[in-house]
């Protein structure tokens, strides 16, 4: 470790689906108004529900979720009679390509980082879901940010941009 390092901590940040009733428990509102949001959110954003019924209905036809670079995760119990079995398996098949492809997306990220660094002397220490947190003495800080920002968004080419923040900070969780 270098003795004068900053953490660069980096983040994406996705959101994912929730119930009326979680909504509500975070914002402390109604169930009744946070389940209207929500439907008013699908009414909006139509193509959104389109792409989860179509998650949920080939999951529930293939017994497998994908994720957009094809890696693919079997989710068992999306026909099952128990309810609550079914429905978790729904909500996993939501999540899992979205999810899944996220996870991809790092990896990928942390492959094509890790090649270019060997010019510097950072270290890539760990990644903690859409993070990852890397060590940089401060001479190399300006250099490492702007070819980390450049890897991550810039890893797969989207309909939807990639926006990645950094923050640099004495360790992790300074890192803002």
């Amino acid at each position: 470790m270098f003795p004068t390092a900053r953490d660069l901590k980096t983040q994406r940040r996705p959101e994912y689906r929730i119930s009326g009733f979680g909504l509500a428990a975070n914002l402390g509102i109604p169930r009744k108004e946070a389940e209207a949001y929500i439907r008013g959110y699908f009414e909006r954003y139509a193509g959104v529900k389109r792409f989860i019924d179509s998650v949920v209905a080939q999951t529930r036809e293939t017994g497998i979720a994908k994720t957009l670079l094809g890696r693919e995760r079997p989710i068992p119990d999306m026909n099952s009679r128990n309810p609550n079995a079914r429905g978790f398996a729904e909500r996993t098949a939501m999540n899992s390509p979205i999810q899944g492809t996220a996870a991809d997306l790092i990896k990928l990220a942390m492959v094509r980082i890790d090649r270019k660094l060997g010019q510097f002397q950072i270290k890539m220490l760990l990644q903690v879901h859409d993070e990852l947190v890397l060590e940089a003495p401060p001479e190399e800080l300006d250099q490492v940010k702007s070819l980390v920002r450049a890897e991550m968004e810039s890893v797969m080419a989207l309909k939807v941009s990639l926006v990645v923040d950094i923050g640099t900070g004495d360790n992790w969780r300074d890192a803002k």
